[in-house]
């Protein structure tokens, strides 16, 4: 998967946010229909509510897409249920879920096939299909690394994403099978909150910095949300999804030190096994928020 951001000039990004709304406003048609009728299969949800799509101002494609969206959240929700992931039958929170259709968020993701979206490489721009017609040469920033991936083994869907008053594309690539790497041996990495990664060679990856920033950010949140005034609901936007940024990124510094380490030992990886920990471990009111994040 490969991330680029659109660069639109302000028609145009109406227009794709038109887009994205109209589109999720036809996958929660489509969940409803499934939800009332218990149509929930693809290929029976499209031929009950593809000319309703279709009557709603969507091309052939992105109807398609909308159905199966719809098909698939419900498909996704059935193996949730089945796995015990909204709670024992009879609880609550199953009820709820399963009392309900399908939502979607009116800006969430929407994937565009090949017919409906097209890429420039060399001229790094795009043509995507909108409510408003085709728009053409709509420009696109990444880095060299990225292009060179999407020339070579961009194949099949890209899904359109808003998210940070940006727009972004979440391109597929197939990238060819990597030769088998046979380890001469194994290191062992323990996970836990005091230290976020433990390796068997020795080597401590401390949480003590991503702890303190959360306590931080949890505190301030706490005080702002008590407050309750426009300031402080837009300063929480505003924070919104930083403290997530900043563990992906520490989880991500860490986890390539030990991969590198392993690679240059030639050997394999073997971690725990963390599954369910939610269900097995019972703590006080207090660690939970830790042990959950």
């Amino acid at each position: 998967m490969v991330q680029v951001k659109l660069l639109p000039d302000a028609a145009t990004e109406t227009a794709l946010r038109e887009t994205l709304k109209l589109c999720n406003q036809a996958a929660c048609h489509a969940s409803r229909r499934a939800f009332t009728t218990g149509v929930k299969g693809k290929t029976a949800l499209q031929r009950l509510v593809y000319g309703e799509l279709k009557a709603m101002g969507l091309s052939a494609q992105p109807a398609i897409h909308c159905i199966r969206k719809a098909a698939g959240a419900y498909a996704t929700l059935a193996e949730n249920l089945k796995t015990g992931n909204y709670g024992p039958p009879g609880s609550r929170r199953r009820a709820a879920v399963q009392g309900a259709p399908v939502r979607f968020r009116k800006d969430a993701a929407q994937p565009f096939d090949d017919r409906s979206l097209s890429w420039q490489f060399d001229a790094r721009t795009v043509s995507i299909w909108t409510v408003h017609g085709r728009l053409r040469s709509v420009p696109f920033t990444c880095s060299a690394e990225q292009a060179k991936m999407l020339a070579a083994h961009r194949r099949g869907e890209s899904d359109l994403v808003w998210r940070g008053g940006c727009f972004y594309l979440y391109a597929t690539c197939e990238v060819p099978q990597a030769p088998e790497y046979v380890p001469d041996g194994f290191c062992g990495v323990d996970l836990g909150i005091v230290n976020i990664a433990t390796t068997s060679d020795g080597t401590v990856h401390s949480g003590r910095h991503i702890n303190q920033v959360r306590h931080r950010n949890r505190r301030l949140r706490a005080r702002l949300q008590g407050k309750g005034t426009k300031s402080a609901k837009r300063l929480l936007r505003h924070l919104s999804g930083r403290e997530a940024r900043f563990a992906a990124d520490t989880n991500h510094r860490i986890s390539k030190s030990i991969v590198t380490e392993a690679q240059r030992t030639t050997h394999g990886i073997a971690l725990e096994d963390l599954g369910g920990i939610r269900a097995r471990v019972r703590l006080r009111k207090p660690q939970r928020v830790t042990l959950h994040t």
